[in-house]
């Protein structure tokens, strides 16, 4: 297949997947194996990295104004009714430090993690069933949280402590680890869906650098596994090429994406998105090893 059309058909993945509850790592590693692309390339590792720079970015862009309106009446709030404790900001930062101090020290854990069919899989099987099982727990409750502004210190703690999950075992993702999450103690699906993306931009933006990072400066045990620093990885100009493609399609896609999964889960939940990972994790555990076996 053409490197062109290969690096339009990643961004897309990534545009649609990465804010979407059904794991991009695991749609990422499913596409690139399809593509018979070489999991452990320097190379394509740092294009992955690249192309969710892109989605970030779309998101920055999408929350933009509502994050400096949140700046901006840091620390009483709009209604004068918050505190430093309180504050989206606070509460966001806080939930992301749960998030990292259960995640930092299991790094190798996940490392080892991310190259099984078999954790990806049964995450994703897994994960869909308990988000099918919340989301219509939580459609008979008259939720107590209409918007994130009236979230609490307990309920961040929790939420950040649910989207360890994810940054363990690949497959889990983010977003349904902090959407289902927040809909078990009592916020309602928009206000689940848009703490989850106010979360993912701190821990996106650190997961993508820590494995830029890591990219640049691999362990010794890495190194002598066979890991090749970024620095060492010879740019083309088509290499440049494809990574920009990449990171174009996967920023605009991902524009599109978060304003319609919004819309969408306003009216109709996440019911859907549980049914796609519980058939998408069978299906891995029936043929994943025969397909990533050829990449």
């Amino acid at each position: 297949m053409n490197v062109y059309i290969q690096s339009v058909l990643l961004g897309i993945v990534e545009g649609l997947t990465e804010f979407l509850p059904v794991s991009s790592t695991a749609h990422l590693r499913l596409t690139e194996a399809m593509m018979h692309i070489p999991l452990d390339d320097a190379y394509w590792k740092m294009y992955t990295i690249v192309i969710q720079a892109g989605a970030i970015f779309a998101l920055l862009l999408l929350y933009l104004e509502r994050i400096v309106g949140f700046v901006k009446s840091f620390p009483q709030g709009e209604s004068g009714d918050r505190t430093w404790k309180n504050h989206p900001i606070s509460l966001t930062l806080i939930a992301f430090f749960f998030t990292s101090i259960i995640a930092l020290p299991l790094h190798k854990v996940s490392e080892k993690h991310l190259g099984s069919v078999a954790v990806m899989a049964w995450a994703l099987l897994l994960g869909g069933i308990i988000m099918w099982v919340i989301d219509a727990r939580s459609s008979r409750y008259e939720p107590n949280t209409l918007h994130v502004e009236e979230m609490s210190l307990g309920q961040a703690i929790w939420i950040g402590i649910c989207q360890s999950l994810s940054a363990i075992f690949p497959g889990t993702s983010r977003s349904m680890s902090t959407i289902a999450a927040a809909q078990t103690i009592g916020l309602d699906r928009p206000s689940a869906l848009e703490f989850s993306f106010l979360l993912s931009i701190p821990t996106m933006i650190a997961a993508t650098g820590w494995d830029l990072l890591k990219s640049i400066h691999p362990s010794q045990s890495a190194l002598a596994a066979g890991a090749v620093p970024v620095a060492e990885v010879h740019m083309t100009s088509q290499n440049w090429i494809v990574l920009g493609i990449g990171f174009v399609v996967s920023f605009i896609v991902a524009l599109g994406v978060v304003e319609w999964f919004l819309a969408w889960v306003r009216r109709h939940g996440f019911t859907i998105f549980a049914i796609y990972r519980i058939i998408l994790g069978l299906l891995l555990l029936i043929f994943g090893n025969r397909l990533f076996a050829h990449s």
